[in-house]
């Protein structure tokens, strides 16, 4: 016994709970995608936006690492999907800063006020 997985037991599960194919990934994929773009579409706060952009950027991730895998295409997914991860930081970092020096100035962060910078 490992856990609290019995391991003859593991043997008898259906092969539909065991295996897990590319229809998962885009389910799981899609799922985050509109979350991420509901959150970006109903929230006025910057920082809840700029968690619903990296939403977006993950499900993207899944997609091209899914696709990668099942088919088929050598390592030309997870590159692409580690370049994404490398914006998507550097975007993080620029939107934060962004966020804070607006912050500073404003001292809110909801993006329907953030038109007050131009006065």
């Amino acid at each position: 016994m490992i856990g609290f997985l019995n391991i003859e037991r593991a043997a008898v599960l259906p092969t539909c709970l065991t295996q897990i194919g590319l229809q998962h990934y885009l389910i799981l994929s899609i799922l985050l995608f509109s979350i991420g773009i509901a959150i970006i579409l109903t929230r006025r706060n910057a920082i809840a936006i700029l968690m619903g952009i990296e939403l977006v950027l993950n499900a993207s991730c899944l997609n091209f690492v899914a696709f990668s895998y099942f088919g088929q295409t050598g390592i030309s997914g997870q590159a692409i999907a580690l370049f994404i991860i490398i914006i998507a930081a550097a975007e993080a970092a620029v939107a934060l800063a962004i966020i804070l020096n607006v912050f500073r100035v404003l001292n809110v962060i909801t993006v329907d006020q953030i038109d007050k910078m131009r006065e």
